[in-house]
């Protein structure tokens, strides 16, 4: 699977340059996340599917209103009426060109997130996780049918997120899907340091 990050922002460009530049299959966009052609795109939800707002009003305009609506049925029947921060859904766009959106929510409610969060570590790898291992309503594999999937920069919007975090973030969550096997940290003082690597260089050690 090819994996697009899509920006306007140069320096969020930058920040995933300098992040991504070794990992193979992922390339970045400077410009519209729609102008890509690309299988599925990422939407940074809110937890209840509401697309008034940001990255998802241009989505909302772009695919049409009735979006928003399936995503929120989807929420209600399959979630229990909360997409949490760490979980991703995947909805038909009903757009020939870019057919699925998958939304993950950065945050419950519109909020600021600032520098000291792994919500977009959170999302990124609910995405991750839902195209390698869900499947359609088919029964198809979500996998054998994304061929190219698109993200943007993840909380970066409301919720403000530092470029340069939010790339180590969505730098991790790729690492931690795609390119290692599942691990458990052995300890207390590891979690947390692994923790607070997502947003700082200089975690405080518990032991």
């Amino acid at each position: 699977m090819k994996i697009v990050l899509a920006t306007p922002d140069d320096a969020m460009a930058a920040a995933w340059e300098a992040e991504f530049g070794e990992l193979d299959g992922i390339t970045v966009h400077r410009g519209s996340i729609l102008d890509l052609k690309c299988d599925a795109v990422v939407s940074p939800a809110n937890s209840f599917g509401f697309m008034d707002g940001g990255l998802d009003l241009l989505y909302s305009e772009h695919f049409g209103w009735d979006l928003q609506l399936r995503l929120r049925r989807a929420i209600l029947e399959k979630h229990h009426g909360e997409l949490l921060i760490g979980q991703a859904e995947l909805i038909e766009t009903g757009h020939a060109a870019i057919p699925y959106l998958v939304a993950a929510p950065t945050m419950r409610v519109p909020m600021y997130l600032g520098e000291v969060t792994v919500n977009p570590y959170l999302a990124t790898r609910a995405v991750l996780l839902l195209v390698r291992h869900g499947v359609l309503p088919s029964g198809k594999p979500i996998g054998e049918r994304l061929t190219t999937l698109a993200f943007p920069a993840m909380g970066t919007g409301v919720g403000r997120v530092p470029a340069t975090i939010c790339a180590r973030q969505m730098h991790q969550a790729f690492q931690d899907v795609l390119f290692a096997p599942p691990r458990l940290p052995t300890s207390w003082a590891e979690a947390s340091e692994d923790h607070q690597h997502l947003y700082t260089d200089k975690p405080i050690r518990l032991q």
